[in-house]
């Protein structure tokens, strides 16, 4: 009996894991493979132009929580809850130019695959452009993006005056098969079809 009840629990595990898997939009329809990436990943890598002394002027890369909207419901546009009191913020009232980087090593899709972080089948792109405080009916989807995947975010010190943010694209980056990184512009980004692009 207990060998018919462990063979039971591995079976709704494998089937489990094989449901929770992700399937990549095929690597020749760029701008798709790059919304997916966007909203499969729940934090990036944002690289500022330092302020902070002994760095000035120098790259400075930290990590963020993000998302494009509430699982399913992927707008594209990276949304970030903010505190002036942060260093990287602190780098943008400088000067608002970054990179924000994402990448499916982040899910379990590449290690399913067997995929390196570094591998190029392990689907990643870089964001170009400059993060602008949002308010309004934005502000208010961008709470929903990010409360939805970051509830802890609710409970975060008030007293260090958290503001919405989005990342306003110029240029997107894409590297998910060989043969070297791919652009899509922001209109092509946009566009693309995202009707089976979410988890």
């Amino acid at each position: 009996m207990q060998v018919l009840v462990w063979g039971v629990c591995l079976l709704l595990l494998g089937l489990t894991s094989a449901s929770s898997r992700i399937r990549v939009p095929p690597h020749d329809q760029v701008a798709r493979v790059a919304r997916f990436v966007a909203h499969q990943c729940d934090w990036a890598s944002m690289a500022t132009i330092s302020s902070h002394k002994p760095v000035v002027g120098q790259p400075f890369s930290n990590v963020f929580s993000m998302s494009d909207g509430p699982p399913g419901s992927g707008s594209g546009v990276p949304y970030m809850y903010l505190t002036r009191m942060e260093i990287s913020v602190q780098d943008l009232e400088v000067n608002q130019q970054a990179s924000l980087s994402m990448s499916l090593a982040q899910t379990d899709y590449c290690r399913q695959q067997g995929f390196d972080p570094q591998s190029p089948l392990c689907a990643h792109i870089i964001l170009s452009g400059s993060v602008l405080e949002v308010n309004g009916t934005e502000a208010q989807f961008a709470k929903k993006a990010l409360f939805s995947r970051h509830p802890e975010m609710v409970d975060w010190p008030s007293d260090h005056n958290w503001f919405f943010a989005k990342f306003n694209i110029t240029q997107v980056w894409v590297l998910d098969y060989f043969g070297g990184v791919k652009t899509v512009s922001p209109d092509e980004y946009f566009q693309a079809s995202v009707n089976d692009v979410h988890k």
